[in-house]
């Protein structure tokens, strides 16, 4: 009898476990391998890429100073997937002699199996006095430092590690040191040819943790909140072992609600909000994995009892969304900054009686990463610094944007269609990873309407 009772639990499991992971989701690596993949991307970026943006910005020694737990940004990027943080005081030195790339821990330990450690405490007690010794000896022409004033993420030297490695290096070479800002958010902002073969991967499992959250499922208009779908895209996450950058937001839009409520999506979201039949319902999610991250707005439409599909007036609004991404990555142009791209995009926008905004953002190592910035929500005639920025090859941004129409089946209200995506620009053209949202999504009904 009990042999039976445990056949019986094992299978149970077993459809349990076939049930729950839905079979349009990828599979999703073991922490053991993805540890593995995450270092040998490292490596390899570290050996292919990273010479070739230090010949690019003319910086041929890059000095990254961190102490455990205040790391610089550029730095967690480069340790490897089992340092957790950096340790003691931790100094990397990239030195590009023309030929080829030296990597340099002047530290305690070698960092993995990137950068081999050169400290000899016994030749040289002090790490400060060992890291001049190693400057004197190679002469670089330009010392990069981590310092920028409109990048954070390229501004990761503290004050204290900043006055104490001035302090001590020798006069002669302190008209050497240089911002290390454009090699450090080319090192953020490009992507290799092994991450973008991965990346279409990590945003087709986003699009499907969407998909199966947004659904009939987990909504029951008149009782499932908006802070329930949230917390539904939250606990999917960590039940999947994956982790998520920031909070979701999940918002309506409904026909007897006024003409501002899409701010909720920015700045005055309540905490909850009881979805109903009829009420247009947008997201906003992202994931990280083998540290790349996602970035996904999509719209779905709650089905009123008797309705089949969504209002026409919705179908067109969401259209002249769709016709706004296009505007946009059309624009995209090796060399143009982001305030460039902007304009342009707008006044094309405008010039077509489109009712726009555009607030894209490079992504990768980072949810809202280094790299040109194309408006923000509440500066539509450019950012200053980050907007000025120029576009690369082999870059990837969240194409975040909406568009507001007229819906005469909501009382001529004005609807915005929210949207965001992630694609990459490889120097000739603009393509979206896992492809596009081109219609809403109905709850209940089959979600089958991203596009390539």
């Amino acid at each position: 009898m009990k042999t039976i009772q445990l056949v019986i639990i094992f299978l149970l499991f077993s459809l349990h476990q076939l049930f729950s992971q839905n079979s349009l989701l990828p599979q999703i690596l073991t922490e053991r391998e993805q540890s593995r993949i995450t270092d040998d991307i490292l490596e390899d970026r570290m050996d292919h890429l990273l010479p070739s943006l230090m010949k690019r910005t003319g910086i041929d020694m890059w000095i990254i100073i961190s102490r455990e737990y205040n790391e610089d940004p550029v730095m967690k990027t480069m340790l490897p997937s089992t340092w957790l943080s950096a340790r003691r005081r931790t100094i990397m030195v990239f030195y590009h002699d023309g030929e080829e790339l030296q990597k340099i821990a002047m530290a305690r330990y070698s960092v993995g199996r990137l950068l081999k450690g050169e400290w000899n405490i016994d030749v040289y007690p002090d790490q400060w006095e060992a890291l001049v010794e190693l400057i004197k000896e190679k002469n670089p022409q330009k010392i990069g430092l981590n310092t920028s004033e409109f990048f954070g993420l390229a501004d990761g030297l503290v004050h204290t590690e900043h006055e104490e490695f001035m302090r001590l290096l020798p006069e002669s070479y302190k008209s050497k040191i240089v911002s290390a800002e454009d090699l450090a958010i080319a090192w953020l902002e490009t992507r290799s040819e092994r991450e973008l073969q991965i990346y279409p991967m990590i945003c087709r499992m986003a699009h499907v943790i969407l998909r199966e959250t947004l659904s009939e499922e987990i909504i029951h208009p008149g009782i499932t909140t908006t802070d329930d779908v949230v917390w539904a895209l939250r606990q999917r996450v960590a039940d999947l072992g994956l982790k998520t950058w920031f909070h979701p937001s999940v918002s309506v839009q409904r026909s007897d609600m006024g003409n501002n409520e899409f701010l909720r999506s920015f700045s005055k979201r309540p905490e909850k909000d009881i979805i109903q039949f009829g009420d247009l319902v947008h997201v906003d999610f992202g994931i990280t994995y083998l540290r790349l991250n996602t970035d996904q707005q999509q719209m779905f439409y709650v089905l009123k009892p008797g309705e089949t599909d969504v209002p026409l007036g919705l179908k067109k609004a969401f259209a002249n969304g769709n016709r706004l991404q296009d505007i946009l990555t059309s624009n995209f142009t090796k060399g143009r900054s982001g305030n460039e791209i902007l304009k342009r995009s707008l006044d094309i926008a405008k010039g077509e009686g489109l009712n726009v905004s555009i607030y894209t953002h490079p992504i990768g190592f980072h949810g809202h990463a280094a790299g040109p910035t194309i408006g923000m929500w509440d500066k539509q005639k450019g950012v200053k610094g980050a907007g000025d920025y120029p576009l690369y090859e082999n870059t990837a941004y969240s194409i975040e944007l909406f568009a507001a129409t007229e819906v005469p089946e909501w009382n001529g209200k004005i609807v915005r269609i929210m949207l965001e995506e992630d694609g990459v620009y490889d120097g000739n053209r603009f393509y979206f990873l896992d492809g596009r949202q081109k219609e809403i999504m109905t709850i209940p009904g089959k979600h089958q309407s991203v596009s390539h």
